[in-house]
């Protein structure tokens, strides 16, 4: 059986988010301005198994693959 998992992966907080400081200042020019902005991404994965096995592997392709530990974070759910 097939599961879906969505993995979120952000900057950490310590990490300066160019990104997320360029998109903040556009919209401060625009009047637009927000408390704070930060950019990540979002991973859809389908992967095969029962619910634990497939959180499992969602898990290891994000740690192992996804994801630079020393400037990001992840975080796994259920889709």
């Amino acid at each position: 059986m097939k599961q879906k998992f969505g993995v979120k992966i952000m900057p950490r907080e310590v990490i300066l988010d160019t990104q997320g400081r360029a998109v903040e200042q556009t919209l401060r020019l625009n009047k637009l301005a927000a408390e704070s902005v930060r950019v990540g991404r979002f991973v859809e994965l389908e992967v095969a198994g029962t619910e634990a096995e497939a959180r499992k592997k969602a898990e290891e392709i994000a740690k192992f693959v996804l994801h630079n530990p020393l400037i990001e974070t992840f975080e796994i759910q259920k889709l």
